[in-house]
């Protein structure tokens, strides 16, 4: 090659010696991209022309080797880079003498990667040659040249690509920037049309009418593929580039159809970035609307209005199962899965089915999942779901909608009164912060004291503003949306039709769900301590609100809130002498119910007296017990010592695994001393623990058997 005639004379104290030579020659070649190797062939052919200065500069043809693995990757990094690695590797095993490069952007772009390769070199002795001389990293002036040399080549890139961003996004700031065409588009110059396939545009109607009718983006899929449709495709490359091909639908294709805005005809650039967390692995990240380089509406034609649009958006983002979000409806029973808000943390309750009926339960662990702590709360949904319908009907009787309709009116001119005094606030914040910066950068900056006070100023007024734009967005995230006059005349007529709908045969759960989502924004619960009792704030759409009390089953006696007086009640009878079932009587008599809601019953005032210790006073009765023995006890006098039921003696009383007899009256009389009892308390925690286990392996598989059910 012509290039690479006159050997390049050495700088400084450089020299070539046995050392050197005694080691490989390595002769690194590569080109930023694929395109570069296909059509910039030259530039190829002279890296490899290197083989031949090596030979002349003293190597041995078969001591000089060509690391090409690189061919096509961008020098910006080291990362997925296997000839670079495979170079520093050599160098550092003390294997070459000399490394070879047209320039240094060959090597490296990195000033990072570029130093790494400096230092192995300095360390082993390894010269670097290209096409304008040879240097020795140890010798400090061939250091500095080489590192100029380096951060130039860095410096290049940045300018490159800066150069090359600029003038794309002042193309894309006046729509000019042509990219691929999506499904049911097609490009013509610099502008997009319909598809001339008139079965491609309807396939991309039928997607967005689905999803308007349907709700949910795997709604639409299940429907594409039921109907088995395909989705129309013209490849921007290969051999079939252009030409219409029909491929099954997916979710990917669906949710770029669905979420990109040309389909309302507007022209978009800079919808994502890309994470710079690996060089390698880049992903891209979508960005806010707000955060969009370039949005330029009404530029193509459209296959659905921008309000339409911006209405798919917002399904989209409430049908994330999130805890911020309200998920999609599906066919559970929980009638308010997704619409229950926790008033203790703020984040939506999980929809779970628990228990061998499977009973949904509404379930706050945001903060267990998130941050380990203890679970909010929990709830029946049956209680609630039951008390926020008939709430619901309530309000959809003609006079109070009508009310309520009035009173939505009066709460928006309220927020709207509430958002112009928002904007003058953050007026005047900016003004301030404004004025701040004025007087910090109007100071001289020999006056450092001054300067500094006024430096503390302005950031005091930055962060004052900043917080109170931070604030300004959670009340306008708080804030319900509006009724449109459609809307108004949509839920009038749907008030009328509700009762009998919601009763027919034909309505699904799911049915049901979407018809409480027409009126109802969100549902706020709390707990009052572990008791039976739930507070609930019904938000309806439009910003009414509607606060309501419930009574939710609990797992035990003592968490209801009556418990003291329940205890009293059984304590007092006992202490004359009632029955357990005329305790029972009497307590049902006063409106006292059980931990789950159902009345009293024997069983389970005998278990409370278990549990507590209670005895009644006519089983210690003079002449009311039978003479008992050494280590004898009566039923109730057992079980109160080892806290069972009578139930459990009984049971081992039949089953022989204690030794018992009967009296005149009929009563039992059970024989156990210390030992024995120890062994029935050992027997009892083994067969809770076994219970236990069994039902966490039912639970895991019911779990597993109903996950797709989950709400």
């Amino acid at each position: 090659m012509t290039s690479t005639e006159s050997s390049p004379a050495p700088t400084g104290r450089t020299r070539i010696g046995d050392r050197q030579r005694d080691r490989l020659a390595i002769v690194y070649v590569r080109q930023s991209s694929m395109n570069q190797v296909h059509h910039h062939r030259e530039s190829t052919q002279l890296q490899y022309g290197l083989v031949e200065h090596a030979q002349r500069l003293g190597w041995k043809p078969e001591r000089i080797a060509v690391i090409d693995d690189d061919l096509g990757l961008s020098g910006a990094s080291s990362e997925g880079r296997p000839g670079f690695q495979r170079l520093l590797g050599e160098v550092a095993l003390d294997h070459v003498g000399l490394v070879l490069g047209v320039e240094m952007s060959r090597l490296a772009r990195s000033c990072k990667d570029w130093y790494q390769l400096l230092e192995l070199c300095a360390l082993f002795e390894t010269l670097i040659c290209d096409l304008d001389g040879l240097y020795d990293p140890g010798c400090y002036n061939d250091r500095l040249l080489l590192g100029l040399k380096g951060t130039m080549s860095e410096a290049e890139l940045h300018v490159l690509r800066q150069r090359l961003w600029q003038g794309a996004l002042q193309k894309a700031r006046r729509g000019e920037l042509a990219s691929k065409g999506p499904a049911g588009y097609i490009r013509d110059g610099t502008s997009l049309v319909f598809d001339p396939d008139e079965q491609a545009q309807g396939v991309v109607r039928f997607v967005f009418e689905l999803f308007d009718r349907l709700g949910t983006m795997n709604a639409v899929l299940r429907e594409l593929v039921g109907y088995g449709i395909q989705m129309p495709v013209r490849p921007a490359s290969g051999p079939d580039k252009g030409q219409l091909s029909w491929r099954r639908p997916s979710q990917s294709a669906l949710q770029q159809m669905l979420s990109h805005p040309v389909y309302a005809g507007a022209y978009v650039y800079g919808r994502s970035s890309q994470s710079r967390q690996s060089r390698q692995q880049k992903r891209p990240c979508r960005l806010p609307r707000e955060q969009w380089l370039v949005l330029l509406r009404d530029r193509y034609p459209a296959y659905i209005s921008w309000e339409q649009y911006e209405a798919n958006q917002e399904r989209l983002q409430q049908n994330r199962s999130l805890y911020a979000c309200r998920c999609s409806v599906r066919s559970g029973r929980a009638l308010l899965a997704g619409l229950v808000v926790c008033d203790r943390c703020g984040y939506r309750l999980r929809t779970q089915y628990a228990g061998r009926s499977n009973q949904p339960r509404y379930s706050c662990s945001a903060n267990q999942t998130r941050l380990g702590e203890p679970r909010c709360q929990s709830l029946n949904a049956q209680a609630l779901d039951e008390e926020v319908v008939r709430l619901t009907f309530q309000a959809l009787m003609p006079p109070a909608l009508e009310v309520s309709l009035q009173v939505a009116d009066d709460l928006h001119h309220q927020r709207d009164a509430a958002r112009a005094l928002w904007k003058q606030r953050l007026e005047r914040a900016a003004y301030e912060e404004e004025r701040a910066a004025r007087r910090y950068h109007a100071v001289e900056p020999e006056n450092r004291l001054v300067a500094r006070s006024l430096e503390a100023a302005w950031e005091e007024k930055l962060r004052i503003c900043r917080d109170l734009i931070e604030e300004h967005e959670r009340f306008l995230s708080e804030q319900p949306r509006g009724l449109t006059e459609g809307e108004r005349e949509q839920i009038r007529r749907l008030a009328s039709n509700v009762p009998a709908l919601w009763h027919a045969e034909s309505t699904t759960d799911a049915d049901r769900k979407a018809i409480l989502r027409e009126v109802i924004d969100r549902v706020e619960v709390n707990v009052e301590g572990e008791s039976e009792w739930v507070s609930a704030r019904i938000h309806w759409v439009g910003g009414c609100q509607s606060d309501t009390r419930i009574r939710r089953p609990v797992h035990r006696m003592d968490q209801l809130s009556t418990w003291p007086v329940i205890r009293r009640r059984i304590e007092k009878c006992l202490a004359e002498g009632v029955s357990a079932p005329r305790i029972a009587a009497v307590l049902n008599a006063e409106g006292i119910l059980t931990a789950t809601g159902q009345p009293m019953t024997e069983g389970v005032v005998r278990a409370v007296m278990t549990r507590e210790g209670l005895r009644s006073t006519r089983s210690v009765a003079p002449g009311a017990s039978p003479p008992l023995g050494r280590d004898e006890w009566l039923v109730g006098q057992l079980a109160a010592k080892l806290r069972v039921t009578y139930g459990t003696i009984h049971q081992w009383i039949k089953a022989g695994r204690v030794r018992a007899r009967q009296c005149a009256d009929r009563r039992w009389v059970v024989t156990a001393d210390e030992a024995t009892c120890r062994g029935l308390m050992a027997y009892r925690e083994r067969q809770d623990r076994h219970r236990r286990e069994h039902e966490t392996e039912r639970a895991a598989t019911r779990r597993q058997s109903k996950k797709e059910s989950v709400d």
